[in-house]
């Protein structure tokens, strides 16, 4: 499990870097909304400080969350525990269940996300990005990311996954969080075509608006069906009309990097 699982982790971190490094070229050259137009040294403080936030979070993840996720799915085959070693799927089908029900679990947690005030507290760092651009997939506070890391062990339990089917999802599912985060805009016809599967960023844009009705929608992270599922699909008409970020966020010490990580204790 462990070679599947590094085999897969080690292409998922060069995937990514290449899409970051296209997604920057492409908000450099094409941006959809003007940031930080001639302010190169904004732009990059600004990406820098949610790379720290994903590199806290990379780190938290490493040393403590891994080895017991590992723990989680060792236990369960060898334990053959779990719900798809109950009914025996073959070993494909299984990988392919555990990633679908992993998005709908991810689903349901953004949407708890925005509807529970504790871990609301918390997420509101992701959301009072005023410049929304690629770097902002990084931008989650630790405690976000320490309550999910939490409920993935009886989530690796209950399904009876393995380590390497989590790394296979994580490696869908970052590449389409960047680019759905970036600052770019897709042609209408190849946007409306993707979102039928993807969440596209026409969809994220809105989901990142400061009108409380379009922030609470669009919660899915991969799949769109699971939106159109449960009724929180929404789109705009024009979507650069949209004003980022988070009403009473907006001041610069709230924007800084001590400031996001003590926004979970401001009121």
């Amino acid at each position: 499990m462990e070679t599947i699982f590094n085999l897969i982790e080690g292409n998922r971190r060069w995937i990514s870097i290449g899409v970051l490094v296209l997604l920057l070229s492409w908000e450099s050259i094409i941006p959809f909304f003007s940031f930080f137009r001639h302010q190169v040294k904004q732009h990059a403080l600004h990406g820098l400080k949610n790379t720290i936030l994903g590199l806290i979070n990379l780190t938290m993840i490493s040393l403590g969350f891994v080895t017991v996720w590992l723990w989680a799915a060792e236990f369960a085959h060898e334990k053959q525990i779990g719900l798809f070693y109950w009914i025996r799927l073959p070993p494909w089908l299984h990988a392919v269940c555990v990633i679908l029900l992993f998005d709908f679990w991810t689903y349901w947690w953004h949407r708890m996300n925005h509807r529970i005030p504790f871990f609301w507290k918390f997420h509101r760092v992701h959301h009072s990005n005023l410049h929304m651009d690629v770097t902002t997939a990084n931008r989650s506070h630790f405690g976000e990311i320490f309550f999910s890391s939490v409920f993935r062990i009886p989530l690796i339990l209950l399904l009876g996954a393995k380590l390497w089917h989590l790394a296979l999802y994580e490696s869908f599912l970052f590449p389409v969080v960047q680019i759905h985060h970036a600052n770019i805009g897709l042609p209408k016809g190849i946007d409306k075509l993707m979102r039928i599967f993807i969440v596209t960023p026409e969809m994220h844009k809105v989901h990142h608006s400061r009108v409380e009705q379009e922030t609470d929608s669009n919660y899915t992270s991969l799949l769109s069906v699971w939106d159109r599922l449960f009724g929180s699909f929404m789109l705009k008409k024009d979507s650069r009309s949209t004003k980022l970020g988070l009403e009473g966020f907006d001041q610069h010490q709230k924007q800084t990097l001590l400031g996001l990580l003590k926004t979970p204790v401001k009121k």
